[in-house]
């Protein structure tokens, strides 16, 4: 069935139809395009591979001393049962408002798992502790328990006193794997855990967990929120440069709760007027507004709503206006170029957030339901690794239209983009690094402060 809209979108550009047409390429064709757009020299290639290949060994070194909640991860990784069923379980449990769910998640989650597996295999005395804990969790919540061994008498000890002593267990290990990743319950406790961070030379960008309006309450909700966070930024930003304070990542499906192309007129007259009024709070508070990265069936509608945002006279000589960028979308490299003749028509600056993505299962199930003919991301990992350094040389030849934010946790990529910025590299005044508080900590050791490349990390 043909959508129809009242008021149609506003006349394609150029620039624009090929986003459109990018979404739809088949991917041998996209695959061929961006591996020409990353190609680079033998000698660059050289020069990557010897410094990812340092960068790996330090964070090898490192890994050898590790201890407390890096050890733990490292052992209960995101490609086990084990792993995932803690991230699942830890997820959740904030979610969760009855205890009863919460015991029947704990015995769900806990109870199936292979922890005597991890049994010894780490180094660290913490993440061995943790695992015995989980592996006699994990038999007590069994249903048949032997009769004369110790997780028997533990489990009798466990029906006298009461479910909730497992519960309270679980719940206390999961917050401390929670803090993280998790950087405060409020913006206040974010701000005041940060500053050991920014001494090493870190800069931060906040944003909300659960975010998704289902109501037009939970979107005034949220955008009090934002609002609140980007006064306590703004306070807490001392006068910086706009690059160097703390900045907001807004999600737009938390501002709208019918945040979808379908609904594109009500849209562009109900959440452009409130994303104004952030960004205008944001640019009196000297720090930056990042647009976040969605589904893929939300892109285009971020951009419609990006435009007249960067046109706007009142954010006239603001630079912080940003937008996440997902590589592995087929769509990333056109919208690099649209994003800069959008800066050069606006005459502005636009930050851009190249990230890989984060809902790349969800796409590809979206689309088989669908009987799409083509995805709208890459299929293979590799594919999307390509793409994002296509993306890197784009963001880095538009010169002083975008500052360039790249988020990684992968060696290669960051060892390609230090290569990609030439004589950029030295200073790092016009581009900056990215990673997810909780992850690449020794990674970007090597990075980040002036024992290493001073380099600056968002």
């Amino acid at each position: 069935m043909d959508l129809v809209f009242t008021v149609p979108p506003s006349p394609e550009t150029r620039l624009r139809a090929t986003i459109g047409e990018a979404n739809r390429r088949d991917e041998d064709a996209a695959d061929a395009l961006i591996l020409a757009a990353a190609k680079l020299s033998p000698a660059a290639n050289k020069r990557i591979a010897a410094t990812a290949h340092r960068l790996v060994t330090r964070v090898r070194e490192a890994g050898a001393a590790q201890g407390g909640i890096d050890a733990f991860l490292h052992e209960y990784r995101l490609s086990s049962p084990e792993g995932v069923a803690l991230m699942c379980l830890a997820e959740a449990l904030l979610r969760i408002p009855d205890s009863d769910t919460v015991d029947r998640l704990i015995r769900d989650k806990i109870a199936a798992a292979d922890w005597q597996s991890h049994l010894g295999h780490s180094g660290s005395v913490f993440v061995n502790a943790s695992t015995w804990a989980l592996m006699l969790t994990g038999r007590l919540l069994r249903d048949n328990p032997g009769e004369g061994d110790l997780p028997h008498v533990l489990h009798r000890l466990v029906a006298r006193s009461g479910e909730p002593v497992v519960r309270q267990a679980v719940l206390a290990a999961m917050r401390i794997l929670g803090r993280q990743f998790v950087m405060g319950r409020t913006i206040g406790e974010a701000l005041d855990r940060a500053r050991a961070a920014e001494r090493e030379g870190y800069r931060h960008s906040y944003d909300m967990l659960g975010e998704a309006a289902r109501t037009a309450s939970d979107a005034e909700r949220y955008q009090a929120a934002y609002a609140a966070a980007i006064a306590a930024l703004g306070a807490a930003a001392g006068g910086r440069a706009v690059e160097e304070a703390p900045g907001i990542s807004v999600k737009l499906s938390a501002l709208h709760p019918r945040y979808e192309v379908a609904q594109r007129e009500r849209v562009m007259r109900e959440l452009l007027p409130r994303l104004a009024d952030l960004a205008a709070k944001a640019r009196d508070a000297g720090i930056g507004l990042t647009i976040d990265a969605e589904e893929a069936d939300r892109l285009e509608l971020s951009l419609d709503l990006l435009a007249p945002l960067a046109e706007m006279p009142g954010l006239a000589g603001w630079d912080g206006l940003g937008l996440a960028l997902q590589a592995y979308q087929k769509r990333a490299p056109a919208v690099v170029d649209w994003l800069a003749d959008l800066a050069a028509r606006a005459r502005r600056r636009l930050m851009v957030r190249l990230v890989k993505g984060a809902y790349w299962d969800s796409e590809i199930k979206r689309a088989q339901e669908r009987g799409l003919a083509t995805y709208p991301v890459y299929t293979r990992k590799v594919a999307t690794d390509v793409s994002y350094l296509a993306c890197a040389k784009r963001l880095f030849a538009a010169g002083g239209a975008v500052y360039p934010q790249f988020a990684t946790h992968n060696a290669h990529t960051i060892a390609a983009v230090l290569e990609l910025a030439g004589q950029r590299r030295a200073t790092g005044e016009d581009w900056e690094f990215q990673r997810l508080h909780g992850m690449g900590e020794a990674l970007y050791a090597a990075i980040v402060g002036p024992q290493a490349m001073n380099l600056p990390c968002r």
